[in-house]
């Protein structure tokens, strides 16, 4: 549990967690003021791989900074090229064939329960459970390969284009989809009683790394950190895009505010992400994978355009300001991880260190989305 406690100042001493270690999942640095076990202060130093990806989008062409975006979260990197090309395609007035729009929702939901999967075996391997990691690898792998089929990567994709895709799904694809979604139905139930029902998982968290919904609106947290804290906001309910309205779905949202209820999140919308896949497939109509006529030099008008997606960590904006050339004049992005990672300084006062990483975990960081 947080909460004030007693400083002894002749004892207290700095610990630095990172910026290369196992509990942080990337290149990160956590400067913590500890009195004994417990922490007293800390302070998240970020910016250690920096790459200056605004930059970039503001001095390429639009379609050269298509493979930018997969870098910023490479777990879930579709999620990232969806938000890219919806933004382009709005700004430039481009038309999407529905075909197009369906696989992107297929290939976007088969790429968040991935990201989901690996989050949960690291999560739980973080708290000293190895074995829920090679299951979650091996239902992970099976998604890899369906989407290396059709994108030709396994991790970070470039397979939308403005308009349209890359490339159509074919018959294998669609069979090894609906392949997997009773798979993956099956292993959730597995991941249940190994893990959900544990005792020792479960003390591990239960009341452990409170974020109140006050906490969430005040650093802008989003996605399964704020649907953790009884925020029922998700951009493909709230803000629908794309072909999401013509899905049913739920959105996942618990109210106990804990590192439990963050992890009931995610496992929760695995589900929600397979109820999708299944209707995607069922739903999914012939045509063309890209428009007729599209302009062979991306030129949007003069403008300010913005749109927002649901990655697998929460709401992701990209900003374009137009001034009608072949670049954007600026070229923001708005990273879900950079707000749900603001709140840990003051979320994890008071807390001991061992809980307040088990709360970090809780939070499905990636490091490059927020050193962008």
């Amino acid at each position: 549990m947080s909460g004030p406690i007693q400083i002894r100042s002749d004892e207290t001493f700095t610990l630095n967690v990172g910026p290369q270690h196992p509990a942080t999942h990337g290149v990160l640095r956590v400067k913590m003021q500890m009195d004994g076990e417990y922490i007293v202060k800390a302070e998240t130093v970020l910016g250690y791989i920096h790459r200056m990806h605004e930059l970039m989008g503001e001095n390429r062409t639009y379609p050269q900074v298509l493979p930018n975006l997969s870098r910023l979260d490479y777990l879930g990197a579709l999620g990232y090229t969806h938000g890219h090309v919806l933004a382009v395609e709005r700004a430039a007035g481009i038309e999407v064939p529905e075909r197009a729009e369906y696989i992107r929702a297929i290939t976007v939901e088969l790429n968040r329960v991935a990201s989901h999967l690996f989050w949960f075996g690291a999560f739980v391997m973080d708290l000293g459970g190895f074995t829920p990691l090679m299951y979650a690898i091996q239902d992970r792998e099976h998604i890899l390969d369906m989407l290396e089929a059709v994108t030709g990567s396994r991790l970070t994709y470039c397979y939308y284009r403005f308009g349209g895709l890359y490339n159509d799904v074919d018959d294998d694809f669609i069979a090894a989809a609906r392949a997997f979604l009773p798979r993956m139905r099956k292993s959730l139930k597995k991941y249940d009683a190994l893990v959900t029902g544990n005792i020792i998982f479960r003390k591990r968290l239960e009341d452990i790394g409170p974020i109140s919904a006050e906490m969430c609106r005040k650093y802008g947290a989003t996605g399964p950190v704020a649907r953790g804290a009884g925020i029922d906001f998700d951009v493909r309910k709230n803000e629908p895009y794309s072909v999401y309205p013509e899905f049913d779905f739920d959105v996942p949202v618990y109210h106990e505010c804990d590192s439990l209820a963050r992890y009931k999140v995610r496992m929760d919308e695995m589900e929600q992400s397979l109820r999708i896949i299944e209707q995607g497939l069922d739903k999914l109509p012939d045509g063309p994978i890209m428009p007729k006529k599209k302009p062979k030099l991306i030129k949007p008008p003069k403008g300010d355009y913005y749109q927002a997606v649901e990655t697998a960590r929460g709401s992701f904006g990209i900003r374009i300001v137009s001034d009608g050339t072949k670049n954007a004049y600026r070229f923001k992005l708005r990273s879900p991880t950079y707000s749900n990672m603001s709140l840990f300084d003051e979320a994890c006062e008071g807390m001991m260190i061992m809980d307040a990483l088990a709360m970090m975990g809780s939070l499905d960081l990636v490091i490059p989305e927020i050193d962008r």
